[in-house]
């Protein structure tokens, strides 16, 4: 059963079982976490030789390192001879090679098979057939993304045009140089809610002037309920009196050298699906990436990025950091709220949006074409 509106002004919701039935969260991590282009690792936190990463992306681990010329490489976290997992740790550092803790296959930072117990007596192993399973990377902002996909989709037409698409001009984002800035903080979330409902909250604010009093005393207009996102282009305008995005509305740090005059005093937001939030003001640019877990559970990972001297000179930036926390820890509470009424019967047929959320619609419209779907 879908709830159908009685009113012309209501667009019907997914029903209550997309966000809790653990089918559902398998076909979306096949369809969309391992076949789009997955936001991994913020480069800098790679910044040597054999520094690495593990990330989960749909259902794989994925290992990230840099190797040793110093690009960036991905290669699924698992060794190839008998499948053990080749990093445990989350992050961490090798000198010359990886080597699996199991039989101790070893192999270089290029994923190339390079050692193992007796290998000298087996000459007709093709070293490099055996090696590590390679993922697609790109670079872009400054993050690692990666994609499981045997032939990825175009990166300009999916993750750049997502930029293009919300902000109306393909040079807007550069502008705030967020792969050259520095991490000022970073904080992670453990969150008991759908991804989706974590996306659909980031992108209307229809619930701003219910739950983020912070956030409308610096952007008045929220709190009528139009999110940045319902507009192409526009950046929602800073207050009067307002000096900087700051938890109290204080002064921040000086304008980022190539942000332009018209994007002075404004913030900008923008998703790009299927785990990124991109927050873009003045002088500074917070990023979030989200890690789905299971059908109930998301990791945030959110990185607070400013002007490389801001942070090397030890400035506080806890007023800024601090206002977009209480916005995530208000939202995040939100979606946790919601997410044990998807398993009620008051929702078997889902709920409604008004007409500023109707770019959710949207997102269910594009959720349902990735997995195959009609609208239920």
């Amino acid at each position: 059963m879908t709830t159908t509106p009685v009113s012309p002004s209501l667009i019907a919701t997914l029903p209550g079982r997309y966000y809790t039935d653990p089918e559902v969260f398998r076909r979306e991590q096949e369809a969309l976490l391992e076949s789009m282009w997955f936001c991994a690792v913020r480069g800098a936190d790679l910044d040597r030789p054999g520094a690495f990463r593990t990330v989960r992306v749909g259902r794989e681990s994925v290992l990230v390192t840099r190797d040793r010329t110093g690009a960036l490489r991905a290669f699924l976290n698992v060794c190839r001879h008998r499948g053990a997992r080749l990093c445990t740790e989350e992050s961490g550092e090798v000198r010359r090679s990886l080597q699996c803790p199991y039989h101790a296959w070893t192999y270089g930072l290029d994923g190339k098979l390079v050692a193992a117990p007796n290998l000298t007596r087996m000459p007709d192993v093709d070293r490099d057939r055996y090696g590590l399973i390679k993922v697609a990377l790109r670079e872009w902002l400054g993050y690692a993304w990666v994609c499981l996909a045997d032939e990825p989709p175009s990166f300009e037409e999916t993750v750049r045009h997502a930029a293009v698409e919300r902000l109306g001009d393909p040079a807007a984002i550069e502008h705030y140089g967020t792969e050259r800035l520095a991490l000022g903080q970073r904080v992670t979330y453990d969150v008991r809610a759908n991804w989706k409902l974590i996306v659909e909250n980031f992108m209307e604010c229809y619930h701003c002037a219910t739950i983020h009093p912070e956030l409308t005393e610096v952007l008045p207009e929220f709190a009528d309920g139009y999110a940045a996102q319902y507009y192409v282009g526009h950046g929602a305008e800073f207050g009067a009196g307002v000096a900087g995005f700051t938890v109290d509305g204080s002064a921040g740090f000086g304008r980022l050298p190539e942000v332009a005059e018209e994007q002075d005093r404004r913030y900008y937001a923008l998703t790009v699906r299927p785990n990124v939030f991109v927050n873009l003001v003045p002088d500074h640019v917070i990023l979030h990436r989200m890690f789905p877990l299971a059908e109930d559970r998301t990791v945030v990972e959110c990185d607070w990025l400013y002007a490389p001297e801001v942070v090397a000179s030890g400035a506080d930036v806890s007023k800024s950091a601090e206002l977009f926390h209480r916005v995530n820890v208000q939202d995040f509470a939100a979606c946790e709220r919601t997410q044990p009424a998807m398993s009620s019967r008051a929702y078997r047929g889902g709920g409604v949006l008004v007409p500023t959320e109707h770019h959710i619609g949207a997102f269910h419209g594009w959720l349902l074409e990735k997995l195959g779907e009609q609208a239920p």
